[in-house]
């Protein structure tokens, strides 16, 4: 069967799934879903129907989610891991018209029980740690950890750790592949054929240091209040 679907499963007429997705138990996809191909939604899985996701993503069990998130290829999500799409919801209050949109980026985990708040981007190939409350955009082969999260080191494609600084400049292989990555101004990217970093693979060298006088008003919020739904 080329699109194993679950029985318990419920996909909404209008909904696209890729060759060789599966939909497991008691899962819920929306109509207007777009889902690429070889992907895995496990048990109890949700998702909207202004969600886009690429090919070859995983979704663990337990897993919503809502419309605003896209999610590119080769995307993790871990068990129970949370998306939200609402800053500062209210049931009284409807806000669908505030929705801010979440992009995870290509390659990039999300541990198990870990919380994405509405309005980042995670870069390619970064890894958030189990448990980790992601409250700002996390840099490509980023490593982030706690609450709220903070980039505690780099990581390679294959998801192993790298021996760089976390600022400044470095070089490190990773272990297992021995693919070379270079730090240079805060981004991370592996080295291309030529001793160059390779164009693409890391768009956004942001620090996840405070944020700045000029950042952009949902970024100072975010600062001020920092109980989120």
């Amino acid at each position: 069967m080329d699109q194993p679907i679950h029985p318990s499963a419920i996909v909404d007429a209008g909904a696209v799934l890729g060759a060789g997705t599966r939909v497991w138990h008691f899962a819920h996809v929306c109509g207007g879903a777009r889902i690429g191909a070889h992907c895995s939604l496990g048990q109890n899985v949700f998702v909207g129907n202004d969600v886009r996701i690429g090919n070859g993503v995983k979704v663990q069990n337990n897993v919503s989610i809502y419309d605003a998130v896209t999610l590119e290829d080769e995307v993790f999500c871990g068990p129970s891991m949370v998306f939200t799409n609402v800053y500062n919801p209210r049931a009284a209050v409807v806000k669908k018209h505030e929705y801010r949109r979440t992009l995870v980026r290509r390659g990039a985990s999300i541990g198990a029980n870990a919380t994405v708040v509405c309005g980042v981007t995670i870069g390619e190939y970064a890894f958030v740690a189990a448990g980790a409350v992601v409250n700002r955009d996390v840099p490509d082969f980023a490593l982030v950890a706690g609450v709220p999260a903070r980039r505690i080191g780099w990581i390679s494609r294959y998801g192993e750790r790298l021996a760089l600084p976390l600022d400044g400049d470095g070089e490190a292989r990773c272990p297992h592949t021995g693919e070379t990555y270079v730090l240079r101004g805060g981004a991370c990217a592996p080295l291309a054929p030529g001793g160059a970093m390779a164009p693409g693979d890391n768009d956004q060298a942001a620090d996840d240091a405070a944020q700045p006088a000029h950042a952009p008003e949902h970024e100072r919020q975010r600062a001020a209040h920092p109980a989120q739904g």
